[in-house]
């Protein structure tokens, strides 16, 4: 349409360019001849124009038109100025729209993201890369508590990480403020032949779990109770009864309130907190079970000691799968992700597993050294081991007064050394935070479980130390810039 009216502009001697600081030309009978006055409109628009910050107010769709129109600016027509209009606007809308659509893309990758992170997560395949990252603490930034006469057997952490339990052969429990390092309550333990009247412990606790919600806190006792607890108040709530022997394992399953219990009668017992209820017994393993975990599947892992089994309980189908890999008695157990898991062992080898194959994925053997004299050197065993759920960092502790941090490989078929943290004592338990920024040891001057061997030195405490990250390298920012 523009083309054919630049055709009717030459044929019409009335329409003229007209310049911002110029003055409309004089008709024929104004004294001068359209011809020079055509000159003269030109001339100053082309060299002489002036420039003020009016200009820089003007739209940028006049200024373009005036650009390409330099040669045959005309009037605009009321219809012209409609299609102007009707086309700014369009270009607008086209404008807005394709600004929403970029943001709406980034809001669905970020979900998408998150989306695949819980698909992933609930696969077992999940494995965030933070063990690269990591830097040893320096020694005056690692706290300790202390408040137990005795050895510490067991701690838990709130999953909000505000909040740690701790568990000693005292037979007290400890809630502590993580930030404040304070004592919150103190749940006494009371002494043997006392049970009627006591309300709480009065035989070592050996083990301890607190539920995902913070609702509950359970606890078992070398006297075959378990114990439930309101976790904010530390009221008693509830007592199980039901084991033949000492219970040495306790979870709740991931987002409710079932309980799961492991015993040296080599039970495993399923409860319902909420309902006060027993629902059933899994037998299977053929010695004392050590160690006992879980995440959200209705399923859970044990360590069984000197059967040197590993095994995956499917609680709905009434099944287990059995594994074997270590030589000793496997002691402590916990689950990485869904289908992945961390074992230690007391001839001091450390493995990892897949739910999917029968042997460890790779196995470190002396994981913790050795001790002893020339030729008779006996590894160092492993009382403890931790795993960040659903990242590639693991923990282990020992005897020898040292917490091992590990990396695990891709696809956790390989286990490398990172750093150690020097704690002294018994690593009795040993728990990460939820978000990743702090591990929490326990320890004690003898293991858990007997007093076969003792560390004088060594002082009860509960050690919480910092997971520092090294500091960005200026030139893969730069590269992920």
């Amino acid at each position: 349409m523009s083309s054919s009216f630049f055709i009717k502009a030459k044929e019409n001697p009335k329409f003229v360019k007209k310049g911002k600081n110029t003055q409309a030309p004089k008709r024929k009978g104004d004294g001068d001849s359209g011809g020079k006055s055509k000159v003269q409109a030109k001339k100053p628009s082309k060299y002489n124009e002036e420039i003020s910050s009016d200009s820089e107010t003007e739209s940028h769709v006049a200024s373009k038109k005036r650009q390409s129109n330099q040669e045959t600016e005309y009037d605009e027509t009321p219809q012209e100025k409609k299609l102007r209009l009707a086309k700014n606007y369009l270009d607008q809308l086209k404008e807005e729209e394709e600004k929403k659509a970029e943001e709406d893309s980034f809001e669905t990758d970020l979900i998408a993201g998150r989306l695949q992170e819980e698909v992933l997560e609930q696969k077992g395949k999940l494995q965030r890369l933070i063990a690269k990252d990591l830097m040893p603490p320096d020694v005056s930034e690692i706290r300790v508590l202390r408040g137990h006469k005795l050895p510490i057997t067991c701690l838990v952490i709130t999953s909000d990480d505000k909040y740690i339990f701790s568990a000693a052969k005292d037979c007290s429990i400890i809630k502590w403020n993580v930030e404040s390092g304070k004592k919150l309550h103190t749940i006494h333990g009371g002494r043997k032949g006392t049970e009627d009247r006591h309300v709480g412990h009065t035989a070592h606790i050996l083990c301890m779990a607190v539920s995902s919600d913070g609702k509950y806190l359970a606890t078992g006792d070398m006297n075959k109770l378990i114990m439930i607890w309101e976790a904010e108040t530390c009221k008693h709530l509830y007592k199980f009864t039901g084991h033949k022997g000492p219970v040495s394992g306790l979870s709740f399953r991931k987002g409710t309130h079932d309980l799961y219990s492991a015993s040296h009668d080599r039970s495993i017992k399923v409860w319902n907190v909420d309902e006060n209820a027993y629902v059933e017994t899994l037998f299977g393993h053929q010695d004392a079970i050590t160690g006992l975990d879980s995440l959200s599947r209705e399923r859970c892992v044990t360590a069984g000691g000197r059967d040197r089994s590993v095994r995956v309980w499917k609680i709905a189908e009434e099944s287990q799968l059995v594994f074997h890999g270590h030589e000793g008695s496997i002691d402590c157990i916990q689950l990485i992700n869904e289908e992945h898991m961390i074992t230690g062992a007391d001839d001091g080898s450390v493995s990892l597993w897949s739910v999917n194959k029968k042997k460890p994925l790779s196995t470190v053997k002396q994981a913790h050294g050795c001790h002893g004299d020339a030729g008779l050197e006996q590894p160092h065993w492993v009382a403890s081991v931790a795993a960040l759920q659903n990242s590639d960092t693991v923990a282990s502790g020992s005897h020898n007064s040292q917490v091992q941090l590990w990396k695990c490989g891709q696809n956790y078929r390989s286990l490398e050394p990172l750093f150690t943290v020097t704690v002294p004592g018994f690593v009795n338990s040993l728990k990460f935070s939820s978000s990743g920024q702090f591990l929490v040891a326990g320890v004690g001057q003898e293991h858990r479980l007997g007093r076969w061997w003792r560390i004088k030195e060594a002082k009860n405490g509960i050690y919480i130390i910092p997971l520092k990250r090294k500091p960005p390298n200026p030139e893969e920012a730069k590269l992920s810039e």
